[in-house]
């Protein structure tokens, strides 16, 4: 389908991420023959609870969650795959289904986001292959007791990254999407990874990256600033750089404010619906979030917009209410060049 590039469209409009996803899915009160289909019924290991598979056992329930945050206005969907390398899904024993599970998501997500496109020609919506950190690191030992020991070493990173991005690519993705980075070495191999697949496959797509400042100290689980994290990934043409997770819009404003100061990339911001509650649930309405996001918009801190943990339609739909009151955040050279 012939529609304008993203870049094209943040020059104009501060444009509107998705909500959560796991959240929705949690609603359908899934089971574990839900999980399993036709494909894995005799699976060796309980699938229950691996969100990314329903690309392949359940993808009506993905293309609903996706249809609900296109009418509520999102520009930007994205796919159902952040555990979706090899070494996430090693824990249930599926790294053989990785390909399909990327392709079958962006598949999803793509053609859903074709049917909205052409509807509505001057809104074009665009797709976001989601690569989540995976469940290791190569700046921190998992064993106190053995700093310098690693649960996985780089070219194993690079490798799983590399499986993953192709088959997104594969599958019809507008955007690379690195988020939810708590570790800046495990981004690089992943970014590293990327820049791999572009030369081989011959192709560039846009990249945002997505970094969360774990609590107050105002740094990532690894330990950097947030201009430490931005100088660290800022060697690759980005279409933008943000935070998301962990922190409410409240409190990750301060973040952002040194991302805009200091970066020629667009700024993206996909807080939590504040901070969750003593049983793990988040109270911040959309009316509160869209309230604390209004100071991003009003300090011109943003181009990219939406939410994370604990948001729904609904948030999205306020969120998406308020920013097209607002002019998108200007860059220096006024130019997206990714």
């Amino acid at each position: 389908m012939n529609k304008p590039g993203v870049k094209n469209s943040l020059k104009n409009r501060i444009l509107v991420l998705d909500g959560a996803m796991g959240s929705l899915i949690q609603t359908y009160k899934l089971e574990e023959d839900d999980f399993r289909g036709e494909r894995f019924k005799n699976h060796s290991h309980p699938l229950k609870g691996n969100n990314d598979l329903l690309a392949l056992v359940r993808p009506d329930i993905l293309k609903e969650i996706h249809a609900k945050y296109l009418d509520a206005g999102a520009d930007i969907i994205q796919t159902n795959t952040f555990s979706g390398t090899t070494i996430a899904q090693a824990d249930y024993a599926l790294e053989n289904a990785v390909y399909d599970i990327n392709f079958h998501s962006a598949k999803v997500a793509k053609e859903i986001t074709d049917e909205y496109t052409l509807k509505t020609p001057d809104k074009p919506r665009y797709v976001a292959g989601s690569i989540g950190p995976t469940n290791r690191t190569l700046s921190i030992s998992p064993d106190v007791n053995d700093p310098g020991f690693r649960a996985i070493t780089w070219d194993e990173m690079v490798i799983a990254y590399k499986e993953q991005t192709n088959a997104l690519i594969d599958g019809g993705v507008d955007i690379i999407l690195v988020e939810t980075i708590f570790d800046t070495l495990n981004a690089k191999a992943c970014l590293y990874a990327i820049d791999e697949i572009f030369e081989e496959k011959n192709i560039k797509l846009p990249i945002m990256v997505s970094g969360t400042i774990t609590d107050a100290s105002g740094r990532t689980l690894s330990g950097q600033t947030a201009e430490a994290f931005l100088t660290s990934v800022s060697h690759l043409d980005l279409l933008s750089i943000g935070f998301n997770c962990a922190l409410g819009s409240k409190m990750m404003k301060p973040y952002l404010e040194v991302l805009s100061k200091n970066t020629e990339y667009g700024v993206s911001s996909y807080p939590n619906a504040g901070l969750p509650n003593e049983f793990g649930e988040y109270d911040e309405s959309p009316d509160e979030m869209a309230k604390q996001i209004k100071e991003f918009l009003e300090d011109n801190l943003i181009n990219i917009i939406g939410g994370c943990c604990g948001t729904t339609p609904e948030h999205i739909k306020a969120i998406v209410h308020l920013a097209a009151k607002y002019e998108p955040r200007k860059l220096k050279n006024n130019e997206f060049t990714s």
